[in-house]
């Protein structure tokens, strides 16, 4: 089953506590994932600075600069992970570097039954 593993974090302090994870810790860990064949996709994500938000409401679209909604922390990055249960992906979850000083959460992906013409279209 596919999880995917949000990872959040202040960007303001993402680098520079103590316990903040290398660039190259994350790496290791992403190809120690990859190379258990559990990895779909891992990437980081740009400063939420770099963040659009798309509205459509009453069939007008609304463009905003910045993220959605003021928080604390911000979305990071992520890890689309192929899990035996949830109790695996939390284990790859808790061991994301970034859990340190951050938060990970773990959503299973839904499945959509999409007719066969749909899906080679």
């Amino acid at each position: 089953m596919k999880y995917l593993c949000l990872v959040y974090s202040n960007e303001q302090t993402l680098h520079s506590l103590p316990e903040s994870p290398r660039d190259e810790e994350c790496l290791a860990y992403s190809e120690a994932v990859r190379e258990s064949g559990r990895m779909i996709a891992a990437e980081a994500l740009e400063s939420v600075q770099t963040a659009t938000t798309v509205r459509m409401r009453n069939g007008k679209l609304s463009i905003t600069d910045g993220p959605f909604a003021e928080t604390k922390e911000q979305l990071a990055g992520f890890y689309l992970v192929d899990a035996r249960d949830l109790n695996e992906a939390i284990q790859i979850a808790g061991q994301i570097p970034a859990a340190r000083v951050g938060s990970i959460e773990v959503r299973p992906v839904r499945t959509l039954n999409v007719p066969q013409q749909l899906r080679q279209a």
